[in-house]
């Protein structure tokens, strides 16, 4: 999963931050050091989300409790992700972002130091993806508020584009493959390189020079349940972030499905051995690095962020389809790389449209209402992946996902027939300028 997005670049204006944000894009300064940090961010979850698992599987035989430890990494969305951005928008973000990562990397720390001294057991790998998570809420939440106090209205789909982008690379070619190394040379030192990678992140955000806080005081008498009241309220209104959700939200149980189910379909169905879903899941990996590279021209060969959208998803489920027809691992690999380029421009567009047609002082809630309606659906759809693979066969799921982003992409037709102007709470299309995952990234996002 991902970690850590959000209004000037230092100074005294407006204006003044606006200008340091379209220098940052291209110098470094504020947004350099928002993407390192994501990428250092999304290395240590490769680390993590590799090592934890096979940690698990170390402890207990039980099925269930290993899948535990994955759905704590959810629950917390679900019973804290819409307090988190509340609070994100009463707080300074960029603060709110280093402490946070600081206190994880505490935990990691101590986490590590439990597994070096042999004290570590199922219940404690349960209470740390809770606590890691419920402390996510709140930094994903303050990161979608920060980007675009960084970044220009007018840059963030190229800074959404070449976040998620860097994030991919660190993570999967670099992360991913470096685990087994550090797991063969030590069990605590992938959870140690973790917590290094949450203080090096925090350092970078600290780092920034932004200027007062965009959210406004609280009024008095003013609770956080109101704040939230108003962040649900502001998603339903407004009628192209209320499809982007639906259409996110069924995409997500399809992805559940999928997700869960993957190795099922790849070696069951498919026929291919540990080669050959390591060979799939890479073909998955690289389409999502083109598709960050290439998110701005295939958004305006599509002629706009809207039908970008709905050709994307369309792209989608008929590769899923391939998936579930075609009996080839080549194929299989290749279907997953054009699925993954889709992905990407999909969360390219999201994050870029949700920042953009937030009220200034309400992106934090209403990113969290969108998350947390959308991450709803990923272990409702790996309950179904099961379900259908056991009663109808190995490549079912895929079949599943594929009507299930099919439907996500009609929810979407309605708000495509306004404008390009409604795409933008700006008044421009993303696409002509084009997740943080970690560092902003949402876990809604497919």
């Amino acid at each position: 999963m991902a970690r850590r997005k959000a209004g000037a670049e230092a100074g005294t204006g407006t204006e003044r931050g606006r200008a340091a944000g379209v220098g940052a894009l291209v110098l470094g300064g504020g947004f350099g050091r928002l993407c390192g940090a994501a990428a250092v961010s999304r290395f240590g979850d490769a680390l993590r989300g590799t090592a934890l698992p096979l940690l698990a599987y170390t402890l207990t035989g039980s099925p269930l409790l290993i899948s535990l430890v994955t759905a704590c990494g959810f629950v917390p969305w679900l019973l804290f992700g819409l307090l988190g951005g509340a609070v994100a928008d009463r707080v300074d973000q960029r603060r709110a972002m280093w402490a946070v990562d600081v206190l994880r990397g505490l935990l990691m720390a101590g986490f590590a130091l439990a597994v070096a001294l042999d004290r570590v057991s199922i219940g404690l790998l349960l209470a740390l993806s809770f606590a890691l998570t419920t402390l996510q809420t709140l930094f994903d939440n303050a990161a979608t508020a920060l980007l675009p106090v960084v970044v220009p209205q007018e840059k963030l789909g190229l800074a959404n584009a070449r976040l998620m982008t860097c994030q991919e690379v660190a993570g999967r070619f670099i992360g991913g493959p470096l685990a087994p190394a550090l797991i063969a040379l030590g069990a605590a030192l992938p959870f140690l390189a973790d917590a290094a990678t949450y203080v090096l992140a925090a350092a970078l955000v600290a780092s920034l020079r932004t200027g007062p806080p965009a959210a406004r005081p609280a009024v008095a008498g003013r609770t956080l349940r109101h704040d939230i009241a108003d962040g649900i309220r502001q998603l339903w209104r407004d009628r192209v972030l209320r499809a982007l959700c639906l259409s996110v939200a069924l995409g997500n149980i399809g992805l559940g499905a999928l997700i869960a189910t993957l190795v099922v379909v790849v070696k069951g169905w498919l026929g291919a051995g540990d080669f050959g879903y390591a060979a799939v899941t890479t073909g998955y990996g690289i389409g999502m690095v083109l598709g960050g590279l290439l998110a701005r021209r295939a958004i305006a060969a599509a002629r706009g962020g809207g039908p970008a959208l709905l050709i994307a998803g369309v792209l989608q489920t008929v590769v899923l389809v391939g998936l579930g027809t075609l009996r080839s691992p080549a194929a299989a690999a290749v279907f997953l790389g054009l699925f993954g380029f889709a992905s990407m421009v999909i969360n390219v567009l999201e994050a870029t449209v949700v920042q953009q047609r937030s009220p200034a002082g309400m992106p934090g809630r209403i990113s969290a209402a969108f998350r947390t309606v959308s991450v709803a659906g990923t272990p409702l759809g790996a309950l179904l992946g099961g379900a259908v693979a056991g009663l109808y066969g190995p490549r079912s799921p895929a079949l599943l996902a594929a009507a299930l982003l099919a439907l996500g992409s009609v929810a979407l037709i309605p708000v495509l027939q306004a404008p390009d102007s409604t795409w933008s709470g700006s008044g421009q299309i993303p696409s002509p300028t084009l997740g943080f995952a970690r560092v902003g990234g949402a876990p809604t996002a497919r």
